[in-house]
């Protein structure tokens, strides 16, 4: 039962609704709001509304992972998504896209990349076996800057790399247990053929055989959010590489 609608516009979006802290400036955008007659949230539910895995489903019949895949791809088009429901009220969500002026199908030039807050240019390869997991993942690098490559386990991330000549890739960040040929696995052949480049390791596996080791920096524990995700690659981009 109940309503939805849908709604579509053109609006200019003034600075007493924008929030530069998250990039949503002030100009013309295409508006798309989708509202419903529903249930609605609670105020902690709409805080953690956008994280990676947080569902309010029971287990088994959900992921958590529709809303924070939205969250990715709007932000990587350099869009913003607001969100209002009071809990037997409803939920409204709104859905700001930048206006692009001119012909239908017409070339608009990439704006120049410009480093983000825990953002930056560099090339990463996200080697990750879940296909729910790894387009997430890469929406949300794409949408700090960075230049992604993605494999679906070692083998394939080895096939790539070899067809790199040379390989220019700056950190792998590769999940360590996967089927053909895992993360621990792949680090090692990286480290005998291609040690200059940096390795992030990811799990969600509490006993993962990198956890507390003395890499915990070279870690990252699953479920992360985005902002720890980041953030993580940010600190093992920047940290001295034992090369250097």
């Amino acid at each position: 039962g109940g309503t939805l609608t849908i709604h579509t516009g053109n609006v200019i979006v003034s600075d007493t609704l924008t929030d530069r802290a998250n990039d949503f400036l002030p100009g013309p955008y295409v508006l798309l709001s989708v509202a419903d007659t529903g249930s609605g949230m609670s105020q902690e539910v709409k805080e953690h509304l956008f994280e990676p895995f947080f569902t309010t489903k029971e287990k088994g019949k959900g992921t958590g992972l529709g809303l924070a895949t939205c969250y990715g791809i709007i932000k990587q088009s350099g869009g913003h998504i607001r969100v209002q429901s009071e809990l037997g009220r409803g939920t409204t969500f709104e859905v700001y896209l930048p206006e692009v002026r001119g012909a239908a199908g017409a070339e608009v030039s990439a704006p120049e990349k410009s480093r983000k807050p825990d953002g930056g240019t560099e090339k990463l390869l996200v080697v990750e076996d879940d296909v729910a997991v790894r387009p997430l993942t890469l929406s949300i690098l794409k949408s700090m800057g960075y230049d992604v490559l993605e494999a679906c386990d070692g083998m394939e991330a080895i096939r790539l790399i070899n067809a790199m000549n040379p390989c220019d890739i700056d950190l792998v960040i590769t999940d360590v247990v996967m089927p053909n040929m895992g993360g621990k696995e792949l680090g090692a052949w990286l480290r005998e053929h291609h040690p200059e480049v940096r390795i992030l390791f990811t799990s969600g596996y509490i006993d993962s055989p990198l956890h507390g080791n003395d890499a915990d920096d070279l870690f990252l524990q699953k479920p992360f959010t985005p902002g720890k995700l980041s953030a993580r690659v940010r600190q093992v981009l920047d940290r001295a590489h034992p090369l250097s």
